[in-house]
């Protein structure tokens, strides 16, 4: 069971970091620290940074070794490569190119090193109008099925897109089970990378004809936490987004429950209408009963 975090569990996530920039680092180890599993640490860090957590220490190396390059003209490429934790030069080269658009070389040859720190990500905006239900749900295997796609903090805001796919297949008579309500459903997530899959579903029978481009997934038996979002008909994906950062990072850190490996999803009724101030979004995530 995940030991009870620290008021700020993410900021002082963030300062150990910092210090320790020339150790070994790995999403094990910071988990550890946290008294988390990686999996819950992972979600809940990336909630409320909008990155990974070992794709914010190679963000702050990558900083850390742009300044060095500026101000240590005699420093070869290699060495600063390994000391900034890449297996090789090649490696870091790529992932230098990627995150400032330039490679180290021509980084070196003119340019000035970044100002103001921008890769060290701000914690997203959380959201007041999401609060845990009373109790556990326990739920049985369901199925459901619709477009599906991987995705990473730095293209889930085009989430929406699948929702607009799904819309515009409903409804379909066969196979599609008669509540109305859809899932968005997160499986799959990458511990490392914080990259998922997401599908925009409705309930549907075991077997049975699918819509061009749908996927079918079952759910297994599992019991739930469950974080109810109500909505203040203004845009929908910003709510969301900060209504999330709520839940993984302070709701359910503070619960005491530890999150089972397992899919989480978002609970749509047959109501839902996302203009209309104080329609509700269920958000299920499994826990360890």
């Amino acid at each position: 069971m995940d030991r009870p975090p620290t008021p700020d569990l993410v900021a002082d996530t963030l300062a150990w970091i910092e210090g320790r920039l020339d150790e070994r680092l790995t999403l094990a180890r910071l988990a550890d620290r946290a008294g988390l599993s990686p999996y819950h640490f992972s979600r809940l860090f990336t909630a409320r940074m909008g990155l990974a957590p070992m794709a914010h220490v190679r963000a702050r190396r990558l900083v850390r070794a742009a300044r060095r390059l500026a101000a240590e003209p005699g420093l070869r490429l290699v060495d600063l490569a390994l000391e900034s934790g890449f297996e090789s030069q090649e490696a870091f080269t790529r992932a230098f190119r990627r995150h400032f658009g330039t490679s180290p070389g021509r980084f070196r040859r003119g340019l000035a090193p970044p100002d103001g720190d921008p890769p060290m990500p701000h914690p997203a905006e959380r959201s007041r109008a999401v609060a845990r239900l009373p109790g556990l749900v326990t739920r049985d295997a369901f199925t459901v099925a619709g477009p599906t796609r991987r995705f990473d903090p730095a293209t889930a805001a085009t989430i929406p897109d699948l929702w607009s796919h799904l819309i515009q297949a409903l409804p379909f008579v066969d196979g599609q089970v008669p509540s109305w309500s859809t899932y968005g459903v997160v499986w799959s997530a990458d511990r490392q990378e914080g990259s998922f899959d997401y599908m925009a579903g409705v309930g549907v029978r075991a077997d049975g004809p699918l819509p061009a481009g749908f996927v079918r997934k079952t759910i297994p038996a599992a019991t739930y936490a469950v974080f109810r979002i109500t909505l203040d008909g203004t845009a929908l994906p910003p709510q969301v987004k900060g209504a999330m950062a709520t839940i993984w990072g302070e709701l359910i850190p503070a619960s005491g429950l530890a999150v089972a490996d397992s899919p989480d999803f978002e609970l749509y009724d047959g109501r839902f209408a996302p203009d209309r101030p104080g329609t509700v979004i269920d958000v299920h995530v499994p826990v360890v009963a």
